[in-house]
């Protein structure tokens, strides 16, 4: 992302490193933990401590819904300190649960919840959910699948985003291309980013995240469904993309061969994203976070579903959660009362239009203030239409490792240092070796 002033980075989540990062690492566990009353102090308040993850805009909403909600229930008071980033919130859990002093709340990537849900202090809020004190049964399925681990609702739904391609127009125009409409196909992409590829002028066709991690990861999967694979096969033993895998490396392959593809050599994807705000990449596949940046700088765009193979829609969608730890039943109770109120659609509409996600649920869909924003934001109707198109990761505890082999599996074939071929091989080794181990 930019670092455009008052607008979020990636989901509003500030990357680790630096000041941010040494904050994070000596204040974290500062008053959190079990305590022996519960958490109810002699005046009958209760305190829970949420470790929120965000910066910029998205902490300020964060800040403002948390001002709402002790007013209008003023036996609960959210303790917002902490200074936990949300990119080492897994590490930072992890060491917190460790050592016993951990928070009522904490914002869990997706990709992260079933290896933290490992943890027996993790509530378990499956009968919470269903019970209709949410509106679970009107959640996207991206959002209610995200959360279930084992068949348990491990979480709620923190945040839901989709995957699909925002357009340069003035670059398509220049290179006398039509803009891509729904049904396109994966070879029409890698052929129209060769077509806005300008070596003299510094232009590229589209960009990939080049660093190996989750942004570089979840950007292939949706190439693995559409050829009929899966990210862990069926048996549970084995990667299941082994031969669509290659496949789909091809698309990369040839993005690579064309020299049409950016890719980012760092973190966040920022340099990517400054390529495409500068007006030096024609195309690149992103989520609705990106949406506010790319107003900003002016730019003309134009949004259209991913391609695929098949030419039926498929997306992918990366929801992250809230998820509850257990101080005590005074703590675990207050904590379950908040996240209920925070993910109503009265309160998740706010969240969406000024944090940049789409609607946890229909009824959120339906909120005045989602529709004047969608109605004042070209493109974003096209992300909410393709959640119901998307897919998501499994919650599995071997996920992270086998989006890290991939990850580098990516890496190398962006580079041209292995075949597609060669590069799944490798992956599938790590991987295959990581869903043998007992869970």
């Amino acid at each position: 992302m930019t670092a455009v002033p008052g607008v979020p980075s990636r989901r509003g989540v500030l990357r680790a490193g630096g000041a941010g990062a040494l904050l994070a690492a000596g204040g974290a566990l500062t008053g959190c933990g079990r305590d022996g009353d519960g958490g109810a102090g002699s005046d009958g308040r209760v305190t829970i401590q949420m470790w929120h993850g965000q910066t910029d805009i998205a902490a300020r909403v964060i800040k403002g819904l948390v001002a709402e909600f002790e007013r209008t229930h003023p036996e609960i008071r959210v303790d917002l300190g902490g200074g936990v980033l949300a990119d080492a919130m897994l590490q930072k859990v992890t060491a917190a649960l460790a050592s016993g002093s951990y928070p009522d709340i904490a914002y869990v990537f997706g990709s992260d919840l079933a290896s933290v849900a490992r943890s027996p202090q993790v509530v378990d809020l499956t009968d919470h959910v269903r019970g209709g004190a949410t509106p679970w049964r009107t959640y996207w399925a991206p959002a209610r699948e995200a959360v279930t681990v084992n068949g348990r609702v491990r979480a709620v739904p923190a945040l839901l985003d989709c995957l699909a391609v925002v357009c340069n127009k003035k670059l398509f125009a220049e290179a006398g291309l039509d803009l891509p409409e729904a049904g396109w196909t994966w070879g029409e992409f890698t052929d129209t980013a060769r077509r806005l590829t300008d070596a003299d002028k510094g232009r590229f066709g589209t960009g990939w995240p080049g660093t190996g991690d989750e942004d570089t990861v979840w950007r292939l999967w949706p190439l693995v469904w559409d050829l009929g694979g899966d990210v862990i096969a069926d048996d549970g033993r084995s990667i299941g993309f082994a031969e669509e895998g290659v496949r789909a490396l091809e698309v990369v392959r040839d993005l690579a061969r064309d020299r049409s593809v950016y890719v980012d050599p760092k973190p966040g994807s920022e340099q990517m994203y400054q390529v495409f705000l500068s007006g030096r990449m024609g195309m690149v596949p992103t989520a609705p976070w990106q949406l506010p940046d790319i107003e900003q700088a002016g730019l003309d765009y134009h949004v259209v579903p991913l391609p695929s193979f098949s030419r039926r829609p498929l997306t992918i969608s990366g929801p992250d959660t809230w998820t509850l730890f257990d101080n005590g039943g005074a703590r675990a109770a207050a904590a379950r009362t908040f996240v209920t109120w925070l993910i109503q659609p009265a309160q998740d509409s706010r969240w969406d239009v000024r944090a940049g996600s789409l609607p946890l649920s229909r009824r959120s869909e339906d909120r005045r203030a989602w529709r004047e924003h969608a109605d004042r934001t070209p493109g974003l109707s096209v992300f909410t239409e393709a959640v119901s198109s998307a897919r998501v990761r499994p919650v599995h505890p071997a996920y992270p490792r086998i989006s890290r082999s991939l990850g580098r599996a990516v890496v190398a074939v962006l580079l041209g240092r292995a075949s597609p071929a060669d590069a799944v091989r490798s992956c599938a080794q790590e991987s295959n070796a990581a869903l043998l181990i007992p869970r």
